[in-house]
């Protein structure tokens, strides 16, 4: 009986695919006199300021193309290319001619590894190979921007002020998330990731906490929910510096 669940290989492209299909372009009520501004929480997800973005960096505009182009590269790249097959050149044996030409009534053969014999070789089988890309420069650093400006334009990019926890607990940082009142996939952005932070976390299976310098395209687009640190978001135009 065939499985009705769903690749999760699959599933996480579609993800991908719907949330560029879904990017919008144009620009939300967050943008005023040409320049963004996302509110900046504590802990306790208390709203305490607007801070004002970068107009040269985020304005909104989101390249669909570009990001298209920057998954497909990434997910070329995971692939390991391992799969490989043995043709009948390969396989061990099959040396001798397995019976004499003519007189046996069954058809001729010149080795036990052809491949239309149990245990021969295959056919156009698969093998190994490299499936690496390589995006230029510019135009990564333009799908990671417009990733960025599409979070912008979805109202899904806030900032915190800081994330500190007393002890590497699961419960600590689960508070600070449900204070921020984060629904999916939620993704970290800070200057510098805390070892208890990072320890408290992990078990959370919708959250991902990651250096400025760290993350990419494919983080920002699979998440639901972008929070960044103001420390973090202040070091982060150093990325798209040339």
């Amino acid at each position: 009986m065939k499985s009705n669940k769903e690749n999760p290989r699959k599933a996480k492209a579609r993800k991908i695919k719907t949330n560029i299909e879904k990017a919008k372009t144009e620009s939300p009520k967050s943008k005023k006199d040409g320049e963004f501004s996302i509110p900046v929480y504590d802990m306790k997800g208390k709203e305490v300021e607007q801070l004002k973005l970068d107009k040269n960096l985020f304005n909104g505009e989101v390249n669909k193309e570009v990001l298209y182009h920057a998954i497909v590269v990434y997910n070329s790249n995971q692939r390991q290319g391992n799969a490989s097959t043995k043709t009948r050149g390969d396989v061990s044996g099959g040396g001798k001619k397995p019976y004499r030409q003519k007189g046996t009534g069954q058809a001729r053969a010149g080795s036990t590894r052809s491949p239309l014999w149990r245990h021969g070789g295959s056919i156009f089988g698969p093998h190994t190979r490299d499936f690496h890309r390589e995006l230029p420069k510019k135009v990564k650093r333009l799908a990671f921007l417009s990733s960025i400006n599409s979070k912008l334009n979805d109202e899904k990019l806030v900032g915190i002020s800081a994330v500190e926890i007393a002890e590497a607990k699961t419960k600590q940082f689960k508070s600070v998330v449900d204070a921020l009142k984060l629904e999916g996939k939620s993704l970290f952005i800070l200057d510098a990731v805390d070892p208890k932070v990072k320890i408290a976390s992990r078990n959370l299976q919708e959250v991902s906490v990651k250096n400025y310098k760290d993350f990419n395209t494919i983080d920002v687009l699979k998440c639901d929910n972008m929070v960044i640190s103001k420390a973090a978001l202040k070091k982060l135009p150093e990325r798209f510096k040339v």
